[in-house]
């Protein structure tokens, strides 16, 4: 079994928890993430919290004891693409423990009312909980930090 890994994603530290965002080449990672950074949010628990950039493109992954941690590659730490304006140089958290996976959708693919203790990403070994998000929707960001709230608790 591995210890590392590079997946093909984006990573935030919303509040201390890690979200890895994973989808297709052009599927909203990175405006996602800008979205997110842009604009702190209480989730279910009305605990404001702001998010900031881990990884873009490119999320190293290692285990750890206490499970996954994720950070950028040296030569893509601090950087974010924003579709339209080029490669943004930012503050960035240079790595966090991962604890939900999302998986970006199109709305029409994802049930109404699926089953989430079923829903499961495994990296090297661990089982992280994943949800399906549409990240064109409006409320994507809210929805985002309401699964964090179902699935890390407090």
């Amino acid at each position: 079994m591995h210890d590392a890994a590079l997946i093909h994603g984006t990573c935030l530290a919303i509040g201390e928890d890690g979200v890895l965002l994973l989808g297709q080449p052009g599927s909203g990672k990175s405006d996602l993430a800008l979205r997110l950074i842009d604009q702190p949010g209480g989730g279910l628990t009305g605990l404001l919290r702001s998010s900031r950039l881990v990884a873009d493109a490119q999320v190293s992954i290692r285990r750890a004891a206490e499970g996954l941690i994720a950070s950028a590659p040296a030569a893509l730490a601090s950087r974010l693409e924003i579709r339209g304006r080029g490669i943004a140089t930012l503050a960035a958290v240079p790595q966090v423990a991962l604890r939900l996976a999302v998986r970006l959708t199109p709305a029409a693919e994802i049930a109404r009312l699926p089953d989430l203790d079923a829903a499961r990403m495994d990296i090297l070994g661990i089982a992280l909980p994943l949800i399906l998000l549409d990240p064109g929707q409006a409320s994507a960001p809210a929805r985002l930090r309401a699964a964090l709230d179902q699935f890390v608790p407090r």
